[in-house]
């Protein structure tokens, strides 16, 4: 599963969403690139260079991520970042291997995994170019159907971090785990006790992919967490909003290091 790594340090595992690969979290590095961590990008069994080996739903994937950690990593300490549906595997990593994660944060986490039980705004775009969308090529379909600020950067970045991925995504693997698309137990249920590592998490106000509501109800169980609904924002939000994604994420990341983080040891919970 691992696609890159890239810097030296502390190791940071990045966990991307469905459908995409790795390079959707690529972006990150302009908060990250400068900091003593080693980002250990993975790619899901459906990415155009990931294992595609089956999976029997969301709960095997999850499982093979925490593998996949443990036999890198050993016991060593280290922190997550999940997108999306990446969000909900980092949050299942973070709590079955707690004693050594020194920190989580997730961008539009998936909370509630059935779509049509979650809490979602209405669609909605706050800036529209139509001569962009009217000139756009490949991707400009998907672009539109998620994008809340539909600009000439934001169309950049997903035409080169995101597209890509959709393209080279094993349809029939991402379909059978679609048909098991939630984890056994959410991570918050089947670990009852509050996750006190410093975390972040980040949600979009026109998000209606994965919404924020869900997330946000689960907040008494994070108490070292930040919790933050970005305006103008949607489910790629960190392209929407990179600036002020990148202090959030840096914020987190200086926290972490406070906490235990920079070779101490982790023993967080």
């Amino acid at each position: 599963m691992i696609a890159r790594e890239i810097g030296n340090g502390q190791p940071l595992v990045l966990i991307h969403g469905f459908g995409v690969d790795h390079r959707i979290l690529l972006p990150l590095e302009s908060a990250l690139g400068d900091l003593a961590w080693r980002r250990i990008y993975l790619d899901l069994p459906w990415a155009e260079n990931g294992s595609r080996k089956p999976a029997a739903g969301a709960q095997e994937v999850a499982d093979g991520v925490v593998d996949e950690i443990r036999n890198r990593l050993g016991d060593e300490p280290f922190a997550l970042i999940g997108n999306s549906f990446g969000g909900m595997v980092a949050r299942h990593v973070a709590h079955t291997l707690k004693d050594q994660v020194l920190g989580l944060a997730t961008l539009v986490s998936v909370f509630t995994a059935l779509h049509e039980d979650r809490i979602l705004p209405p669609r909605q775009i706050i800036h529209r170019d139509p001569a962009l969308m009217k000139a756009a090529a490949e991707g400009s379909s998907d672009f539109e159907d998620e994008a809340v600020l539909q600009t000439a950067d934001v169309f950049a970045g997903f035409s080169e971090y995101v597209f890509p991925g959709l393209q080279g995504a094993d349809q029939a693997l991402m379909e059978q785990i679609a048909a098991n698309y939630a984890l056994d137990t959410e991570p918050e249920l089947a670990h009852p006790q509050p996750f006190e590592a410093p975390s972040l998490h980040i949600f979009g106000r026109q998000d209606h992919v994965t919404g924020y509501e869900d997330g946000w109800a689960v907040r008494e169980h994070y108490p070292r967490g930040t919790f933050t609904v970005l305006d103008a924002a949607g489910h790629n939000l960190h392209l929407e909003r990179p600036a002020l994604v990148s202090a959030l994420i840096r914020d987190w990341i200086e926290r972490v290091e406070i906490h235990g983080g920079s070779g101490s040891s982790a023993g967080l919970s």
